[in-house]
């Protein structure tokens, strides 16, 4: 740094807000059925609406991080808007399938918490 210059850290002026969590049921699906895809689960419209006014100021493609545990396997993840029901859509990856023994069209509770 130069000569007189002292580097402050400021505080951020927005408030902290806590954690929301929400444990429901829903089903896994796969994206395409023809093949290998992603799989996800569509969270009930009454959570989106609650996901949507705590998260606050969405990320890319109007994502929102969470925190989720599906049976005893925890992750870090985003859940991602879908226009067509209002809701958001949450990847449920591979390795969580395998490790909770999930297959296509099965209902699982979902423990779902916005990040902060």
């Amino acid at each position: 740094m130069g000569a007189g210059l002292k580097l402050h850290v400021l505080s951020d002026p927005r408030p902290s807000v806590p954690p929301v969590e929400w444990t429901f049921n829903a089903d896994v699906f796969a994206w395409d059925e023809d093949g290998p895809s992603w799989r996800f689960l569509r969270l009930p419209v009454e959570v989106a609406d609650e996901v949507r006014d705590t998260a606050g100021e969405p990320a890319g493609f109007g994502s929102v991080r969470v925190h989720v545990r599906i049976g005893q396997t925890v992750w870090a993840t985003s859940v991602f808007p879908e226009k067509a029901t209002g809701s958001y859509l949450l990847p449920v990856k591979r390795s969580v399938r395998e490790r909770e023994g999930i297959d296509d069209g099965d209902s699982v509770t979902v423990r779902l918490e916005t990040a902060s």
